[in-house]
């Protein structure tokens, strides 16, 4: 039996977008789920269900080297916000907020 849309594995976080992003490459990324509040404006947006977008997208990153300069260094900047202190500060934070401390 086949698994629907909504029961498809996905990536939760965004950590192959962080990893690109830390190699110095431009990176074009979905707009959905965690992936904008990830990437920010670290990252082309587009919707994954487009290809036409998506083909965009990078024909845009690769024909203009300025914009692929632009978004090279600010992947290379994005990844160090996201550390495991930050991380574990955050989910003492929800658990806090969720037990109305």
């Amino acid at each position: 039996m086949s698994e629907g849309p909504s029961r498809a594995a996905h990536e939760e976080f965004g950590l192959p977008a962080l990893e690109a992003m830390a190699s110095g490459v431009p990176v074009v990324s979905s707009n959905r789920a965690s992936l904008p509040e990830v990437a920010g404006d670290a990252a082309v947006m587009v919707d994954p269900e487009d290809a036409g977008s998506i083909a965009e997208a990078m024909h845009v990153l690769i024909a203009d080297r300025d914009r692929w300069n632009g978004y090279a260094a600010r992947g290379i900047a994005r990844p160090a916000g996201f550390t495991w202190e930050r991380t574990a500060k955050e989910t003492v934070k929800a658990y806090r907020a969720a037990a109305g401390d």
